[in-house]
């Protein structure tokens, strides 16, 4: 402490002081000198005291620090007073509070991304290796030209199925990302439902399904259609995918002072009851799901719905089939 500058500026003035203060006393009496010396080695017994009090602490703050560049983010807090060192340990555990966050939402974008590369290249890989093989088979001179039609088709669905998964995954990572802003216009349930049955409308003549709505006139939710509609065609196709030929899928919406809600139900196989907490988990296929299926989509429609102060629940037995309730939220909540 003594090596510091500023303290031994300090005790020289203090010093001078009471030099200069004693030798005036001395003109008055000894008596007067005495006590100006005791009185001015005292106040600078206790600034010396104070001022080595304030290094000490000012010494543990710094342990702290460099224990926070060592990552150990633990500081109590519970003997502090007021002052302006407390005040300045205050605001050093907040920082700290701050950096820990950080660094736990880091340490979980890294296991994040580690798990999602993981799971892209196992969904990658299948696709690929098929049209690996069909493109070796097709090098034969000697293959039949129906085989030769049947690998190239089959080899067209499979780039299809990389393209829609590749986009899918970039959706999903602007959602995570934060990047993407939803926009708040006034979204009309009727032109919503409407927009994400036209692309399925193939499919469900292809099974022979019907799609019925009904709900009460002039429903509407703050939120972006664009990216809304592209939940519901997740959920909408789910429900056709799991729904056997000849099967129906009902769509009821309305609204009350909370919530407007869309209610999506099918008659098909259903969910397992064991799988139903892990529908919406990215990559998680059920036991009655199909093989084919990327595993996706639903996490995509919970992403975007759930971004949009909106929630999604479901329902389902198995053999009886699945309803899906999306509630968007007119308060944040």
């Amino acid at each position: 402490m003594l090596r510091n500058r500023e303290i031994q500026i300090l005790l020289s003035v203090m010093g001078c002081i009471s030099v200069i203060a004693v030798i005036i006393g001395s003109f008055i009496s000894l008596g007067s000198a005495l006590i100006i010396l005791v009185t001015a080695l005292l106040l600078i017994g206790c600034s010396f005291i104070h001022t080595r009090w304030r290094y000490r602490e000012l010494e543990k703050l710094s342990q702290y620090l460099r224990k926070i560049s060592a990552g150990d983010y633990t500081l109590d807090v519970r003997d502090n007073r007021e002052g302006e060192l407390s005040i300045l340990k205050n605001e050093i555990y907040k920082v700290t509070l701050m950096l820990s966050e950080q660094g736990s939402l880091l340490r979980g974008d890294k296991v994040r991304l580690t798990n999602a590369v993981s799971d892209i290249s196992h969904q990658l890989k299948t696709p690929i290796t098929s049209m690996t093989v069909m493109a070796d088979l097709l090098s034969d001179d000697d293959l039949p030209l129906e085989k030769r039609k049947e690998f190239v088709h089959n080899i067209q669905v499979q780039l299809e199925r990389i393209e829609w998964l590749v986009s899918s995954l970039l959706k999903l990572a602007k959602i995570d990302a934060g990047t993407v802003i939803f926009k708040k216009d006034p979204v009309d349930v009727e032109e919503l439902i409407q927009k994400a049955l036209k692309p399925l409308l193939i499919p469900l003549d292809i099974k022979a399904q019907t799609a019925s709505v009904t709900g009460e006139s002039q429903v509407t939710f703050k939120g972006d259609l664009n990216w809304s509609v592209e939940a519901l065609i997740n959920i909408l196709k789910n429900c056709v995918e799991h729904t056997g030929i000849g099967g129906a899928i009902t769509i009821s919406y309305g609204e009350n002072a909370l919530f407007t809600e869309i209610v999506i139900a099918d008659n098909g196989k259903g969910i397992m009851k064991e799988d139903l907490p892990y529908i919406f988990k990215r990559f998680y296929k059920g036991k009655t799901g199909n093989e084919e299926s990327a595993g996706i989509g639903l996490a995509m429609a919970h992403s975007i719905i759930t971004s949009q102060n909106g929630s999604i629940d479901v329902q389902s037995k198995v053999g009886k089939g699945t309803k899906f309730h999306i509630k968007m939220y007119k308060q944040v909540i």
